[in-house]
Parts: structure tokens; C-alpha cells; sequence
């Protein structure tokens, strides 16, 4: 793929609005009369920076016009016509990164985000324990260990307040778990247990397990903790949904780490009942198991697709198990690890990319990202052109001259702006302040002319859009300490940002041709919100509210 510029990437659409759009209309339009028309709004339509219309109007579950003399002109006698009252609206937002078993399992779990010292640490962790019934459980998690200081917890600070509940909480970049004495028993574990490939198992001066298991280890721990039933996992899910279209979330892409939501999103769908639309991924080691579906049944439809592969190369910054070149300053034993064989990834992606499977990598540190593009430079040379839309999944610390190989090669950057401001806070104890120049790079990417897409890394982060958009715009840390933006040169403008959450999103998961903007041809997906996210205070971006979201047309939420 050829590089681009940043006004083709982000204003290409303009021209379509210009050149072929009312061809466009007519064609989807014809004589039919529309089914509804919504008029009177601010409606961004995502086909670039500064393409608004006033008026919809729908046929079924697709728009068809756009403009109120347009769709006035196709109005018959039973067209519903809707009054937005001024209302600012815009396609519905896609979540190009989550985990949506894992973080729709979280709802109603307790949180350990607010910890902020030990003592609150095991006060938070007693009083869920409490609350349950003696054998079950207690996951959720999401603690963080920076907020205190650094020190990893262990299982003594908390055996004393859960004799009777077996705990298996994560740290909330869901590298690192911590267990307790009471789960290592029930689990089976004990200071013998062997070490896990692509993992590590921390352990005592004395080799005594200290209950904390980092990447494939935690991969371990968590594969032996008792599974929900299907149905418990699809009520789990539809709490997820309801969550996710509440914040104007009408998609989400599945980075899948196993196949609890591909296989729950499709029964979901069976049901009948789906006011969703998933992009379900699937571990890429598992790829010839995806591809008898595909031959049996195809890649789904409109509301759950599938075609997709994720593979995690290497760890987390947090972890201090992201690769790296250098070693970390907080621990200079260490330059990170590799979580899949470098080998054997690189054949699973020649494998799977020859059988036309988009491919998504896990990469965070500067010589993973390096070592995949690499691997995508290669997959493309053995396997010849074809548009195979590679993704790097965080694309977190790059170096310099790295950024521009995304255009070059066609390799999308699939990042979570609110990664940014949340590891703002402390990252430059882990690797300084040079090095994180070009991390997060996210105005960097745009400006070469990469294909970007947003998410959130939902549990890691809240699956709401807002907190993604004022993230990427004021890169304002969490803590206060960055008012004018951290690192600023990387903050980006607000129309871009929502771009790269509707149609940067649509190209990232393959669905352009259905969702992503308001456009004529188009699944009528779209969110009508309380003020004009393109017009306020970025300041208070997060404030905004959906009045509604609309998927295909039917009102979901509001």
C-alpha cells in the first residue's frame, strides 16, 4: 500500500460528498418513499472532518438521503417524520478494543481501582469478601499497584480477610493476577509449580509463591478457575450490551484472548434478540479451527461477524513485561519478555493471512513493535498483495522512524487513547522521559497517514467513548499533573478523534461498506447526544449524554 496524506485519510469521503454523492442518493433512493426521516439536527455524518447534514431518511434499516430537500422529496403518506429539535447526532461510536466477556463480568464485581495504599487494598478486597458465600469466587480487580508506590501485592495481605473466599483478582492492564492462599489450594498450585512459558510466576526470596502471576502464568491461573454456564455468560453479555449502547457504543471489535464472546455473541444472535453488532475475534493458534466455520457457514452477517485472529507478542508497560530495546529504569534486569515465540508467530500469521484472515497483534514496547512490522513486511512479501488490513493492537511505544512504516506497509494502529493519560501518570519511572516522546504517538500516526482506529481495552478502561475523545484531545493525566496535556504535540483534533472512532473503526474491522458513517448505503446506526461534541469545552467532553442510540434504524437505548 502506497502512503497517503493526512487530508486524503481524513477528508477522502469529502470528495465522495462532492463528486458522486447525489448519484449515490438516487441510486439507494429511487422512487421508494422513505420510512422515516429524522430532520432538524446537527447530524455529523463521518464522511470527513466537517461533513454535516440537517436530515436523514431510512428505508428499512439503512439511510438513503440525506438533506431535508432530499428526503422531503421522498417523504409518502405513512413516512414518520421525527423532530430532533437542534439535536447533535453522529454515526454510532465502534469500540475497536475490547474484552467483552471479561469486562461485561465485571459489572456488579467488586474494584479495586481506588486503592490507593495497602490498607485499602485489603479493606476493599474484606469487605467483597463479606458479601459472599463462602467457595465462591472473588475476581474483578483492576488494582493498580503505581497508585501506591509500586510494591506488588501478595497473597499475605490478604489471607487474613478471606479464610473463606478463594480470590483471583487482576491488575487492571489484565497482565498480572494476584491469588490468594486459599486459591492456590483450590487451584492446585503450589511453590513446585513449574514456570509458564511466556510468563512469569513471582516468588519469594525463598521460592515461596507469593501469589502474583504475570501474562501466560495469569493465562494459566485464570484457565483453571471453574467456567459460568453458557446461558450465565450470555446474561452476563446482555448487561455488557446494555452498558456499551448507553455510552453510544453500537459495536465493538473483539480482540479475542479466547472464544467465550465469539461463541456467546453467536448465540446471541440465534436468539433472535441482538441489538448489537460484534466483530468477534479469535486466538490467531486457532485459526484452522475458524477457517471449517468459514467453509460451513461464511463470516456471518450484520450483527455478528467473524474473520478475524489475535495474537499477543509481548506484555505490558505496567508489568514491566512490554519488549523493549533498553532496559526499564525501575528494574534493569529486565527489557521485557516475549509472551508468544517469535517463530512460531511468524508462521501463524503466514498461515493464516494465506487464508485471507485479517490478522490483529498485541505489541507495547519499541522492539516488539519493530519485530511485527517486521513479521507483516514479511507475511506480505511471501504471500503477495491483498488487502489484509493488518492491525497492531496498542501500538503503544514506537520508535521514531517506526511511525511512518504504518502507512507505508498499510499496518493499522489500533490504540486506546485513555491508556495515555492513565499510564501518564507514572510511565516515565519505567522507561523516562526520552523514550516516551513518540509513545502513544497518536497525532504522530494520523499526520503520516495511517489508518487509526480507537478503543478502549475495555476492562482495562471504561467502554465509553467520552473518556476516549477527551483522552486523545487534552491528554490531561489523571492525576492533575499534566494540565496543558502530556506530552502535547501528540493531542488530536476533535474531529479526528471522532473519525478514528466511527470510520477509522469501520475500515478497521472491514465493515465500511455498512457502518461507520451516515451515509447514503449505510446501516442506519447512529447516537443522538445531549450538546455538540465538535462545538464544547473539550473539558467537558465526558459530560455529554446520549439521549438515544439507534441501531438499523430502532431505537436501543433511551
Amino acid at each position: 500500500m502506497t502512503r497517503f496524506d493526512r487530508r486524503t485519510f481524513l477528508n477522502r469521503a469529502g470528495g465522495v460528498a462532492a463528486g458522486t454523492f447525489l448519484y449515490s442518493q438516487a441510486a439507494w433512493a429511487g422512487a421508494t418513499p422513505v420510512d422515516t426521516i429524522y430532520t432538524n439536527g446537527r447530524i455529523w455524518t463521518g464522511e470527513g472532518r466537517d461533513v454535516f447534514t440537517d436530515a436523514i431518511g431510512l428505508v428499512g434499516s439503512r439511510v438513503v438521503a440525506l438533506g431535508h430537500e432530499a428526503t422531503r422529496s421522498l417523504a409518502g403518506k405513512a413516512t414518520r417524520v421525527i423532530d430532533l429539535g437542534g439535536a447533535f447526532v453522529t454515526p454510532g461510536f465502534t469500540d475497536c478494543h475490547v474484552h467483552f466477556t471479561m469486562g461485561s463480568a465485571t459489572i456488579g464485581q467488586p474494584s479495586l481501582r481506588q486503592a490507593n495504599s495497602r490498607e485499602a487494598f485489603v479493606r476493599a478486597v474484606a469487605e467483597a469478601a463479606r458479601t459472599m458465600p463462602a467457595g465462591q469466587w472473588l475476581q474483578g480487580g483492576n488494582w493498580d499497584n503505581d497508585s501506591w508506590g509500586g510494591e506488588l501485592p501478595n497473597r499475605d495481605w490478604i489471607d487474613a480477610v478471606t479464610p473463606q473466599t478463594p480470590v483471583a483478582v487482576v491488575r487492571y492492564d489484565l497482565h498480572m493476577v494476584v491469588v490468594n492462599s486459599l486459591g492456590l489450594k483450590m487451584l492446585g498450585l503450589g511453590d513446585d509449580t513449574p514456570e509458564v512459558p511466556g510468563g512469569v510466576i513471582v516468588r519469594d526470596a525463598k521460592g515461596r509463591l507469593t501469589g502474583v502471576f504475570k501474562d501466560a502464568a495469569k493465562d494459566m491461573v485464570l484457565g483453571r478457575i471453574p467456567e459460568p454456564t453458557a446461558a450465565q455468560r450470555d446474561a452476563t453479555n446482555r448487561r455488557g450490551i446494555a452498558l456499551a449502547l448507553s455510552k453510544g457504543v453500537t459495536q465493538v471489535h473483539e480482540t479475542g484472548i479466547d472464544w467465550n464472546t465469539f461463541e456467546s455473541a453467536r448465540r446471541m444472535r440465534a436468539s433472535g434478540e441482538l441489538p448489537f453488532r460484534f466483530y468477534a475475534m479469535i486466538p490467531l493458534k486457532d485459526w484452522k479451527k475458524l477457517a471449517e466455520i468459514v467453509k460451513a457457514e461464511g463470516r456471518g452477517d450484520e450483527f455478528v461477524r467473524w474473520g478475524g485472529c489475535k495474537v499477543v507478542f509481548d506484555g505490558s508497560l505496567g508489568s514491566r513485561t512490554a519488549l523493549f530495546y533498553e532496559p526499564y529504569l525501575d528494574d534493569p534486569k529486565t527489557r521485557g519478555i516475549t509472551v508468544t515465540d517469535p517463530e512460531e508467530m511468524r508462521g501463524l500469521m503466514r498461515e493464516a493471512d494465506a487464508a485471507g484472515f485479517q490478522i490483529a497483534t498485541h505489541s507495547i514496547g519499541d522492539r516488539a513493535n519493530d519485530m511485527v512490522l517486521d513479521m507483516w513486511e514479511e507475511v506480505a512479501r511471501i504471500n503477495g498483495p491483498r488487502d489484509r488490513r493488518g492491525r497492531i493492537e496498542h501500538a503503544q511505544h514506537l520508535n521514531p522512524a517506526s511511525i511512518g512504516r504504518f502507512a507505508e506497509q498499510g499496518v493499522i494502529a489500533s490504540v486506546q487513547p485513555f491508556h495515555a493519560v492513565d499510564d501518564g501518570r507514572w510511565a516515565v519511572r519505567r522507561i523516562g522521559p526520552e523514550r516516551l516522546k513518540t509513545t502513544y504517538a497518536f497525532e504522530s500516526l494520523i499526520k503520516s497517514g495511517a489508518h487509526v482506529s480507537f478503543g478502549s481495552d475495555w476492562p482495562v478502561a471504561p467502554i465509553d467513548p467520552l473518556t476516549g475523545l477527551k483522552a486523545a484531545v487534552l491528554r490531561e493525566t489523571l492525576d492533575g499533573a499534566n494540565p496543558k496535556g502530556w506530552y502535547p504535540e501528540q493531542r488530536v483534533e476533535i474531529h479526528d478523534a471522532m473519525l478514528c472512532y466511527t470510520r477509522g473503526a469501520a475500515f478497521a474491522g472491514r465493515s465500511e461498506a455498512d457502518t461507520g458513517t451516515l451515509a447514503p448505503g449505510r446501516l442506519a446506526d447512529f447516537v443522538v447526544w445531549d450538546r455538540d461534541l465538535t462545538a464544547i469545552d473539550p473539558e467537558t467532553i465526558d459530560k455529554a449524554q446520549v439521549v438515544s442510540t439507534h441501531l438499523g434504524g430502532t431505537k436501543v437505548y433511551g
